[in-house]
């Protein structure tokens, strides 16, 4: 992807985060983790032989950038035959490999996808490529896989229901 394309992308996102915002400030961290996130996104695309652009990418893209990404991560995930598979804390070090949390993937799809949206992709799950029923299966396998390897349960939190009155109403 050339530089005048990255200027764009990255005009168009900061211009969308500071018009939101209801005061001058710089953007929000998450803000500008969104925005670094779209750039790797878009430089992967450009590296990719041929390369690509955003209108032309599929789940399948997305998938692969996410395979990428482990080679940088810090998360041990222990392979099934190490003697600490299923250990949250293993009293020694093992040559299993460092990988990408699934929690930190899971947070890098909801930033892209709502970068995609924000840089002209179309609203609906069905066209953005991060929403691709692919890539919601791979985070799947990632996250079972990683529970089991590490010893860590990710079951969603129940939510709290609200019981049938209000706390503190009546109070001034």
């Amino acid at each position: 992807m050339d530089q005048e394309m990255m200027d764009t992308f990255t005009f168009t996102i900061t211009s969308s985060a500071s018009s939101s915002s209801s005061s001058p400030s710089r953007p929000s961290r998450y803000e500008n983790q969104k925005r670094r996130d779209w750039n790797t996104f878009c430089q992967y695309l450009g590296a990719h032989r041929p390369p690509l652009s955003v209108a032309q990418c599929q789940g399948s893209h997305v998938v692969d950038f996410l395979r990428y990404l482990d080679q940088f991560g810090k998360t041990k995930v222990h392979f099934p035959h190490c003697p600490f598979y299923g250990h949250p804390n293993p009293p020694a070090p093992c040559p299993c490999p460092l990988r990408q949390a699934w929690g930190s993937l899971d947070a890098l799809i909801g930033r892209l996808r709502a970068a995609y949206e924000e840089n002209g992709g179309v609203l609906t799950d069905a066209s953005n490529p991060f929403g691709a029923r692919l890539v919601r299966l791979y985070l799947r396998e990632v996250r079972d896989s990683q529970s089991l390897a590490r010893g860590v349960s990710y079951d969603k939190k129940k939510r709290k229901r609200p019981t049938g009155h209000m706390h503190g109403a009546g109070l001034n």
